[in-house]
């Protein structure tokens, strides 16, 4: 029987929209056809495809970022920053925002995970915010876009997933990611400060008594409390850089330098452990589904020869080579609003990346631009995770409503950090050619 490979697209739409998990709504879609198509003989080719990702040496690193995210959340580490920051920053308008959003970024470079940052702040430093006359809708996008750092700044476990995928060097995707993870952050400071200085009244300064302590004890307090992270930080991505370690190997490098944070902190006992293993394989079986159906999907579409449709309608749009970028861009945007971002990269970079290549685009710098676009996926209703994150952690009063109109501006400054890395290729690309093989 023979089928559209379009049609798949269809009934993926279609089995969402009735509530299922993508995940098993790509696979069951993926077998459903490949039945009907090639008869039983598909299920053993599924089989080889998932058996192939599911012992990749490098995917043994999600978990691990998965655990060290998981721990240091629970170390004290957000609690310490925020303290130090308040006593720096808070004098300054709009500066508990910038805090926020420098501690994000502190925080997504040490654990890489979006979840992690968005709740942690969620519960720290939006109640704080508020308490101290913030607007509802700055003081959350200033928690949503910070904790979307996640996504882009290494070690992400999307990054690495990308790099599976897509057969890309991962340590050389982390490095060509972080640049462009600083201009964001540095695009939302700016915007803050600016938004401070115009309207003062929605991001007042605190009062001075809450700052008022002696300049060394001010000292003493960001020392200890930056001092962690920095270390963690330079021995995950430092021994890859320096082609100390793999990908992998730094993971579990970070692992257990999370665990001794912790256990520095007084915070390492039992119930920290066993929650944190649990929430880290937990959290990975569900990003396992969703690998597994969606590389079957992937394999169904390309051997229907799906993938040649979309690359002669890709090549065949008008205004060239960019107007190629644009549209694939624009589908992404557009299907981070519906589905998993974890999903998303299984779909769309073994399709996307070639057809880049062919274009005559930059691997590693496609490679940017696309999780940038992926980043805004977090933000963007209906179901961007950064939105049900922090709302439900949220104090009451704070409305779905406040939370997506904070995350509109955002989105836009994510847009322009887009476009910059875009019009400047190499702020992507000049870290990465400093590596050590």
């Amino acid at each position: 029987m023979e089928i559209n490979p379009l049609w798949m697209f269809a009934l993926l739409l279609f089995f969402m929209m009735c509530g299922y998990s993508v995940g098993f709504v790509m696979g069951g879609t993926a077998l459903l056809v490949g039945l009907l198509t090639f008869g039983p003989g598909i299920v053993d080719i599924l089989v080889d495809r998932v058996f192939h990702y599911q012992t990749h040496y490098l995917l043994i690193a999600c978990p691990l970022f998965l655990l060290m995210g998981q721990v240091l959340g629970q170390s004290g580490l957000v609690d310490n920053l925020y303290g130090a920051l308040h006593v720096w920053m808070g004098r300054l308008r709009g500066g508990l925002a910038v805090a926020t959003v420098t501690i994000c970024t502190i925080f997504a470079a040490a654990t890489g995970i979006v979840s992690s940052s968005v709740v942690a702040m969620g519960l720290i430093a939006f109640p704080s915010m508020l308490k101290r006359g913030y607007d509802k809708k700055l003081a959350g996008g200033s928690v949503m876009a910070g904790g979307a750092l996640g996504v882009l700044i290494p070690p992400s476990v999307l990054l690495v997933l990308f790099g599976v995928v897509a057969e890309m060097s991962v340590g050389k995707l982390f490095f060509a990611c972080f640049v462009p993870g600083l201009v964001l952050s540095s695009l939302y400071i700016g915007y803050i400060l600016l938004r401070s200085f115009l309207q003062p009244e929605i991001a007042p300064a605190v009062p001075e008594e809450e700052t008022r302590i002696p300049i060394t004890q001010k000292v003493s307090l960001l020392v200890k409390a930056i001092i962690p992270p920095v270390l963690l930080i330079v021995s995950v991505l430092g021994s890859i850089l320096f082609g100390v370690a793999t990908p992998t190997e730094a993971a579990g490098v970070g692992a257990v330098g999370a665990i001794i944070i912790t256990a520095f902190n007084r915070r390492l006992n039992w119930p920290v452990i066993k929650n944190s293993l649990f929430v880290a394989v937990r959290t990975w079986g569900m990003i396992c589904i969703i690998v597994f159906g969606a590389t079957s999907f992937v394999g169904v579409f390309t051997v229907l020869g799906g993938g040649k449709i979309v690359e002669d309608v890709m090549m065949g749009l008008p205004f060239g080579t960019t107007g190629s970028l644009i549209v694939m861009l624009l589908i992404l945007f557009i299907l981070g609003m519906f589905i998993d971002p974890g999903g998303i990269v299984m779909l769309c970079a073994p399709l996307f990346v070639p057809i880049a290549v062919t274009l005559g685009f930059n691997q590693l710098w496609f490679a940017v631009v696309f999780n940038l676009v992926l980043q805004m996926s977090f933000l963007t209703p209906p179901f961007g995770f950064a939105l049900f994150f922090l709302k439900a952690v949220a104090p009451p009063g704070v409305t779905m409503v406040d939370l997506i109109k904070g995350g509109v501006p955002f989105v836009g400054l994510q847009a322009i950090g887009t476009g910059v890395i875009i019009a400047f290729p190499v702020l992507a690309l000049w870290l990465p050619g400093l590596m050590i093989s």
